[in-house]
């Protein structure tokens, strides 16, 4: 067995695999070239890329020399793999636009001034934009018989709804990627998400027919969540690596809110830690789970391999700074990125409302009775400090930032009030 693969094993990375035997003993004899494929469907690459991405990284650590591969001309035609309806058609201009973004944010986690295996950035528009459709189909397209076609799941799973000649073409594209990385760079192998594994396949059968070269496979799993909810999906939409879309304290909580069900699989799927350091966390999550040691873990190294290891650190701080009621040390941002979820009102700039209005207003209390009695009982923190007088009126001096009052109701239930600008 090989190492790399052994620990891929370990870790629950490897979905399926074309003739593991075979790819192990090629690894042993020395490094290769292999590659991902990343579509421009939006303007940011998600944590759904992230698994395809980090074994990348994974096979780039161990020696061999990793493709990221944008999909400047795949993104044009749209991958029928897991959908159920046609992707829509983006303009050229938005897919390149995108194109170079992705590009931007690969470059985050590959290695490419290494001085024996620097990864290469390539665009497969590069090889596509000057193909003449004839000269496509006859030297490309007659290896692929209609039958092998709509045998393939992603192909299969949509005759019934219909699909188009367009996505149905993409098989083929995809293929022709990995016989000209194949042929331009020496690529044996593929890695790709689980749904990508009959367009994988697809290629290696062309590489076997038109050169007789050797290729290989290799998918990860779906990631999935023990709840049965959509993985990479939170109440605010898609968790997006672009930190100006998802930021990196958002970034950092949606790990740090992983289910004690999946975090030690995610701590093997997303990060780098060791297998001993990873075992000992397990063991710390079934004997102290109230610590969330392993979330913590999880968070602050994915967040740092996304955002960089300042960011993760400001990250778990703000986290802590919330988790005391210390909202005084929070800047302005970062009151409205941490809080930017919780219930909030906004009132007028010269406004200068009594507790117990303010605390039934933003929904904090549901009557004004409850209001006095959560005051009486001292479960009412405005601005980090415990208010207990139930007249108290607040002036524009105690705004935070000239703009907010923060509002805590027992010990983790916040709620944002912020005052129009002038």
């Amino acid at each position: 067995m090989n190492a790399l693969l052994e620990d891929l094993r370990w870790r629950g990375l490897i979905h399926q695999v074309t003739d593991e035997d075979q790819l192990a003993q090629r690894l042993n004899e020395g490094a290769i070239t292999l590659y991902v494929g990343f579509d421009p469907t939006a303007d940011s690459l998600h944590i759904g890329n992230l698994l395809p991405i980090l074994t990348l990284r994974r096979f780039q650590l161990a020696g061999h020399r990793p493709i990221a591969l944008v999909g400047g001309a795949t993104g044009l035609i749209g991958d029928p793999s897991g959908r159920q309806t046609e992707r829509q058609l983006n303009p050229t201009d938005v897919v390149a636009a995108w194109s170079a973004r992705i590009r931007e944010q690969l470059m985050r986690f590959l290695d490419f001034d290494a001085a024996e295996n620097g990864a290469v950035l390539a665009n497969n528009y590069d090889w596509t934009q000057g193909l003449d459709v004839i000269t496509f189909l006859r030297d490309i397209g007659k290896h692929f018989s209609l039958n092998y076609m709509l045998a393939k799941e992603s192909v299969e799973s949509r005759l019934e709804r219909g699909i188009s000649y367009t996505e149905f073409s993409y098989m083929i594209l995809q293929a022709y990627d990995f016989l000209t990385l194949h042929t331009q760079h020496g690529c044996i192998l593929q890695l790709g998400g689980s749904d990508q594994w009959g367009n994988i396949t697809a290629g290696i059968e062309l590489i076997r027919r038109v050169s007789g070269g050797e290729a290989f496979g290799l998918t990860v799993p779906l990631v999935t969540k023990a709840d049965g909810t959509k993985f990479g999906k939170t109440a605010s939409g898609a968790v997006w690596l672009d930190g100006s879309k998802t930021s990196p304290y958002q970034f950092y909580q949606f790990w740090y809110n992983t289910d004690d069900r999946d975090v030690i699989k995610y701590l093997k799927y997303f990060t780098f830690l060791d297998r001993s350091r990873i075992e000992e966390l397990e063991r710390e999550l079934q004997e102290r789970p109230e610590a969330r040691a392993a979330q913590r873990a999880l968070a602050h190294e994915v967040t740092a391999l996304v955002h960089g290891r300042a960011a993760a650190e400001r990250a778990a701080q703000v986290s802590q700074l919330l988790f005391n009621g210390e909202v005084r040390e929070l800047s302005a941002e970062e009151i409205e990125d941490a809080l930017r979820d919780v219930p909030s009102a906004t009132l007028a700039a010269d406004a200068q409302p009594g507790l117990i209005d303010l605390l039934v207003e933003v929904g904090a209390c549901s009557s004004r009775r409850q209001a006095r009695e959560d005051v009486q009982n001292g479960a009412v923190w405005v601005n980090g400090e415990r208010v207990t007088d139930a007249q108290r009126v607040f002036a524009t001096g105690d705004r935070l930032h000239g703009r907010y009052l923060v509002i805590r109701r027992g010990k983790r239930n916040y709620f944002v009030v912020r005052f129009a600008a002038n």
